[in-house]
């Protein structure tokens, strides 16, 4: 049996739900191999090399390729398919595009957002904003999933596979265009230890930066948002936290005027240590919190800022 992992990498370096992914392709079990598509990502194809338990990464370069546009990651795959059992992707934005379209051509269904493998043909994902989790067994000869990050450890270092180059695809069915970056000092959401969070209750986009920015500078944070925060202009969309927002699994995850609706929990329930502020006793978010402050944020994060020093 082979796997194939699609890298989710920033062309330097795989970021670490890769190593994620590899460890649910480990658990299906056989010859596990990364594929690094992209240009001028030869860094990005080193690193993956180092993750223990990869047999080999393949690298598919071209001028063309650098964006990562769907059509083209998934005509590169699927030239590569027939050699694999089981094709996986961390389930990212990117992953979310281009993996149904592999799962089209394949003539399978994809499995998507998998937070367990019981088997190499039964997997388990979270159904119904997480409020139960499904148990799905595959009788498709190929399995096309998505991995949620959060539902593994990340795959140790320590690995020496052989890097070997393959053709890159370009199915020239879009272009890219252009895109506007926001470049922060502060760690990326999916990926941070610590995210303070803001909500509505911050009553605008001034409230919500004067508030949130200061915290987390202060502990090295992420910062995210609730969709209602979002969708009232407080925050960019990049900061969203929910079932259609990014999910997260930080060490510390603060939540500040934040009620707690099933979609906000659907995104960071998973976290290791909650605290909620709320000046609402009766919030859904305290139902999920390690630690609860009832009271109003224009008091307690001023304390709590002076309490860190």
């Amino acid at each position: 049996m082979a796997v194939l992992v699609i890298a989710d990498h920033d062309g330097s370096a795989v970021r670490d739900t890769t190593n994620k992914t590899v460890t649910a392709a480990l658990a299906i079990g056989g010859d596990v191999d990364v594929l690094v598509v992209g240009s001028g990502a030869k860094a990005a194809a080193d690193s993956a090399a180092k993750i223990a338990g990869v047999r080999k990464v393949l690298l598919a370069e071209s001028a063309g390729l650098g964006h990562q546009l769907a059509e083209d990651v998934e005509e590169t795959v699927l030239a590569l398919a027939g050699g694999y059992d089981a094709i996986l992707s961390p389930a990212t934005m990117d992953g979310k595009n281009f993996m149904p379209r592999l799962a089209a051509k394949l003539d399978v269904a994809p499995i998507s957002d998998i937070v367990e493998v019981v088997s190499a043909d039964t997997f388990v994902r979270p159904i119904y904003a997480g409020n139960a989790l499904e148990t799905i067994q595959s009788s498709d000869a190929k399995k096309v999933i998505t991995v949620r990050p959060t539902g593994f450890a990340a795959a140790a270092e320590g690995g020496s596979a052989p890097v070997e180059t393959v053709s890159g695809v370009e199915a020239g069915k879009a272009s890219f265009v252009g895109e506007e970056l926001v470049k922060s000092d502060r760690p990326e959401l999916g990926a941070a230890k610590i995210i303070v969070s803001g909500g509505r209750a911050l009553g605008s986009s001034e409230e919500f930066h004067a508030v949130m920015e200061p915290l987390a500078d202060k502990l090295g944070a992420a910062i995210g948002a609730s969709r209602a925060a979002v969708d009232a202009g407080y925050a960019p969309n990049d900061y969203q936290v929910g079932q259609t927002g990014k999910v997260v699994a930080p060490q510390l995850y603060i939540a500040i005027g934040i009620s707690g609706a099933i979609q906000h929990l659907a995104g960071m329930k998973d976290s290791k240590t909650i605290v909620a502020i709320n000046k609402d006793p009766d919030a859904p978010i305290f139902q999920v919190a390690d630690y609860g402050i009832v009271g109003d944020y224009k008091t307690i994060v001023p304390e709590l800022m002076s309490a860190l020093g």
